[in-house]
């Protein structure tokens, strides 16, 4: 192995904290919980005083509104002069690690960490106790983050919004309706496989120390609506989607090769940041060429690979974004990844937890965790693999990490420019009337009832438009049959029918 640079970024420790207390008042709010994470990552480095160390502290925006979390933490864990970093909602959750890995590769720090944390099961007990709690309120005088990074970037286009599409849940079922087709499944069949998919994740968070539900659930259990688990936006049920209402914090903590050498820290434990690639070129669901698969993760992956030098069939597990499993299936068809490994080492963010804005940050941490465990089974390099999304597919993220320094040390890319050359918008339009052919569709729920449906279709001319309709008979023949492929005639610019319904109906 090659001599390691002193300015290779480690993670020395990965820390975790939740609070399952009923009593909303006997939880710890969103700051407290990060420094309590940043304490666990500092133990778990061997090191509890590192904490004072510190120079550097990066967090995830959650359903908090502190002005500047990052001092807070800083202050509370003794690092007061820690630079302060905060990333806004849609930033991509692995954008600040990679600034951190940046950072100290550098030189400009040596020990940094980055954190997240949301209090959501907290603010529910609250609301269903009646017993009120309060986050810490800065003065209007608390100065900005040393450094904030603000996303402007658009969650959907004009004719999603037209039509009335919004939900994350409704855009993800969008998407699985085009995942469905692309793999050639039956209505039925694909229901099974989703439900199968997310039953062996629970058995996964059953065995994760971590997870926020560590009760396995059956593929029947979340394939068919009943009591509580109710049909959201089809084929979703309530169990396929992200878990928010959870007390969870995590922080990453991460040290230059050198430092961590001076600080005495054991060896054995670190885990090393081999390669990341990113794209932060966005194009909207609707103007996407292709809704199952997306160029941003293609080129973002193949880059992580090169820069690692490794192939897909290197990798041993892997922890792709969760939010939906529309999301974990179209990152493993683009990554190539098989079904041969885990596609999840938390256990998704369906059972391990899904809080707001740090979910990938979980799977880093327990990805470092992972690894670490088979280093001590075995003496050879084991390869862990990462991403994220942000928005609906907008951006993509892949990291790979490992129990041993990459041949090459850390190598990281921007490709956003190089997605951007080859994956131009398809022009949405809103005032269409005529005909189009369904490219992806969902139906949506309110408890057991159908309330309205969306299409995604392409017009002759190859622009898109999104439709939608409250026609019953339609909308209960679109959660029987396969409808992507079908053609339907759009008005009004926003409406959606088909003339073919009543013959498809009745096949």
């Amino acid at each position: 192995m090659k001599d390691i640079a002193p300015n290779t970024p480690v993670i020395v420790g990965v820390g975790f904290y939740q609070n399952h207390a009923e009593d909303p008042t006997a939880c710890p709010e969103p700051f407290e919980m990060m420094a309590e994470a940043i304490r666990d990552a500092a133990s778990d480095a061997g090191k509890a005083t590192l904490t004072r160390e510190i120079e550097s502290i990066s967090v995830e925006q959650g359903m908090w509104q502190y002005r500047n979390p990052g001092r807070l933490i800083a202050e509370a864990i003794g690092c007061p002069d820690a630079r302060s970093v905060l990333a806004d909602l849609g930033v991509l959750q692995l954008t600040p690690l990679f600034d951190l890995f940046d950072a100290i590769q550098a030189g400009e720090i040596s020990l940094g960490v980055v954190t997240g944390g949301e209090a959501k099961y907290r603010d529910l007990r609250s609301k269903i106790t009646g017993v009120e709690v309060h986050n810490r309120e800065e003065p209007d005088d608390t100065p900005p983050p040393d450094v904030y990074h603000p996303t402007p970037d658009p969650f959907a286009t004009q004719a999603e919004s037209n039509a009335g599409i919004m939900m994350p849940v409704e855009l993800f079922a969008v998407i699985e309706s085009a995942l469905r087709a692309h793999q050639g499944l039956g209505v039925e069949e694909h229901r099974d496989q989703i439900a199968e998919l997310y039953s062996e994740f629970s058995q996964i968070a059953s065995k994760n120390p971590h997870a926020w539900n560590r009760e396995p659930v059956s593929a029947e259990t979340i394939r068919n609506p009943a009591g509580k688990n109710t049909l959201l936006a089809f084929p979703y049920t309530k169990k396929h989607n992200s878990q928010w209402n959870v007390n969870q914090a995590v922080a990453i903590l991460v040290c230059s090769y050198a430092r961590a050498q001076a600080l005495g820290l054991d060896e054995s434990r670190w885990i090393y940041p081999v390669s990341a690639a990113q794209s932060r070129h966005v194009v909207c669901l609707a103007e996407q060429k292709t809704l199952h698969s997306h160029p941003g993760t293609v080129v973002a992956g193949e880059r992580a690979y090169q820069l690692a030098n490794i192939k897909p069939s290197d990798i041993a597990a892997a922890d792709l974004y969760s939010c939906f499993p529309s999301a974990v299936q179209s990152f493993a068809l683009d990554l190539k990844l098989g079904r041969d490994i885990p596609w999840t080492v938390t256990g998704s963010m369906a059972f391990a937890g899904g809080p707001y804005n740090h979910g990938a940050l979980d799977g880093v941490a327990r990805m470092a965790e992972v690894l670490r465990e088979k280093s001590a089974e075995e003496t050879a390099r084991h390869y862990g693999l990462t991403s994220n999304l942000s928005g609906i597919f907008g951006k993509q993220a892949v990291a790979v990490f490992s129990n041993a320094p990459g041949e090459n040390g850390y190598r990281y890319a921007d490709v956003t420019e190089e997605v951007a050359a080859i994956d131009h918008p398809v022009p949405s339009i809103t005032d269409y009337e005529g005909p189009a052919q369904v490219l992806g569709y969902t139906v949506v729920f309110h408890k057991e009832t159908i309330t309205h449906g969306f299409v995604y279709g392409e017009t002759p001319a190859g622009e898109r438009v999104v439709a939608r309709s409250d026609n019953q008979s339609e909308l209960l023949a679109m959660t029987e049959q396969e409808w992507v492929g079908k053609s339907v005639t759009v008005s009004e610019g926003k409406f959606f029918s088909t003339q073919a319904a009543d013959a498809a109906v009745n096949q």
